[in-house]
């Protein structure tokens, strides 16, 4: 049963799950609000950290409260945030720590926000474990068509197996029930299984990997796939096998080639570059290098225009890199990024937020400018998704030389160029992106835009640059603290 009960001279309380969130909230209000001190408490699974199903839920409490003074209970909408996905990790002393925080929070609410107290940053790293634990299993649970006793194709049942290392199952039931909705299947784990009949998701006690199946026929046109779009010139094994550890390989049907394409990429690399169809050599180790590379680069219809190609500039080793769209007129006229009406307005808001453009490095993500010739004049052309993925080769390989930080993108093409994928300046701008070399991406719009406005929608476009500056301004102190 659910409950609260006296234990010594404190207080126990037995959670009906170990990823109830709200249970957990409740109890946790009213002890704050009984002025129970953290030291007090002592947080009880049910049936150790891997019982997902034990227990029951919505039962009330059978021992009442110590007396205490009700009162309002502060709390932070980060704080709740992190909280809801650091309860899933299978950390035992997980709940102590939250309690331990929102009891801190009822004398200061900003304590959250203090990346260098030590209760906030273990905080911080249950949440990022769980939410790598949740990308894992979006990315990699791999179903298995089952003929069940309806027969044909309506019939078929589809399972999965998939082994997380925290309490996540139940938290990403919406994701699969979303993607999957028109299928009938099944995703088992040790921790509790998942099963959604195309109407209603039910729930199940943990299951074996003996439960699922090995194998079906579809298979074989899956692994045929993933061999023919495996490009050995991008090979990356260790960031391959840290993105796609290996103990989730014995689920994934295509895993089984990846040591002989491994093995092969040598090989199958030097028949690309003899055939032609290798788009870019080695790449570069040194900006000098880069510069030189990108000088002669013809691999889009814009590097073959009448142009110059435009390198970024700045200090190796720079926290902030700027990535704007394209060099423009200027730009490719004087060889320099950001020297033109966008860059003079870009230069007086990042001194106004105090950023020293000279210890950044700026850049762009297309290196050579699109124009239309119309007379004398030469028309700024936006760049298409496909140039912008071809020059993505540069921005990276900057990337990985200067090593920043922070990613500060300018505009919606910047954006793409270091995600691979477009996205909405005004549903990104404001909060940081993780980026898998592990700095940040942020996302405002770019200075020229700013330009074409006028009135009071150049006001409130004004401010919006400014905030999003200033916050950059704020998320490099604290990373250089």
């Amino acid at each position: 049963m659910a409950s609260i009960n006296p234990v010594q001279d404190g207080i126990a309380v037995h959670l009906p799950r170990p990823d109830d969130f709200d249970f957990w909230r409740a109890r946790a209000r009213s002890l704050v609000a009984a002025g129970i001190a953290p030291e007090k408490v002592s947080w009880i699974e049910p049936g150790g950290s891997g019982d997902l199903f034990s227990g029951a839920a919505g039962e009330t409490d059978d021992w009442p409260l110590p007396d205490g003074k009700d009162g309002i209970v502060r709390v932070s909408k980060r704080f709740v945030s992190l909280a809801r996905n650091a309860i899933l990790h299978s950390e035992p002393q997980r709940f102590a720590l939250l309690y331990r925080l929102l009891w801190r929070m009822q004398s200061n609410l900003r304590v959250v926000e203090d990346k260098a107290d030590r209760d906030v940053r273990q905080l911080e790293l249950l949440d990022k474990a769980v939410r790598r634990d949740s990308h894992k299993m979006h990315a990699f649970v791999r179903f298995r068509r089952i003929e069940t006793e309806d027969g044909g194709e309506e019939g078929d049942h589809y399972v999965a197996w998939f082994e997380p290392e925290h309490h996540i199952v139940r938290a990403n039931a919406g994701f699969f029930k979303r993607r999957f909705a028109n299928m009938k299947w099944s995703i088992l784990t040790p921790r509790g299984c998942l099963h959604w009949d195309g109407e209603t998701m039910r729930e199940g006690p943990p299951a074996e990997r003996s439960d699922a199946p090995s194998g079906d026929p579809t298979e074989d046109l899956w692994r045929k796939y993933y061999a023919s779009i495996f490009n050995p010139a991008r090979l990356k094994i260790g960031a391959m096998t840290k993105e796609m550890p290996r103990k989730y390989w014995k689920n994934m049907p295509e895993a089984a080639l990846i040591p002989e394409l491994v093995a092969g990429a040598q090989r199958r690399e030097s028949e690309m570059v003899a055939a032609g169809e290798l788009d870019f050599e080695e790449r570069p180790e040194t900006l000098d290098a880069i510069a030189k590379a990108i000088e002669g680069c013809h691999k889009c219809p814009i590097g073959q225009l009448e142009n110059h190609a435009v390198m970024g500039e700045g200090p190796r080793g720079a926290d902030l890199m700027i990535v704007g769209e394209q060099p423009g007129d200027h730009e490719d006229i004087a060889g320099r990024p950001f020297v033109g009406p966008a860059g003079q307005l870009l230069d007086r808001h990042l001194e106004k937020a105090g950023i020293d453009r000279k210890r950044a490095y700026v850049t762009n993500t297309v290196k050579h400018f699109k124009y239309l010739q119309r007379g004398k004049r030469r028309i700024h052309q936006s760049p298409t998704a496909k140039e912008i993925d071809t020059c993505r080769w540069w921005i990276e390989s900057e990337r990985a030389i200067v090593r920043p930080k922070l990613v500060l993108a300018l505009g919606a093409s910047a954006a793409r160029g270091v995600l691979g994928k477009t996205v909405s300046i005004s549903r990104a701008r404001g909060e940081g992106i993780p980026l898998e070399d592990g700095s940040e991406l942020w996302i405002t719009a770019h200075p020229s835009y700013l330009l074409r406005l006028d009135g009071e929608a150049a006001d409130k476009q004004a401010a919006l640059f400014e905030a999003d500056l200033a916050a950059v301004k704020e998320r490099l102190e604290e990373l250089a603290s």
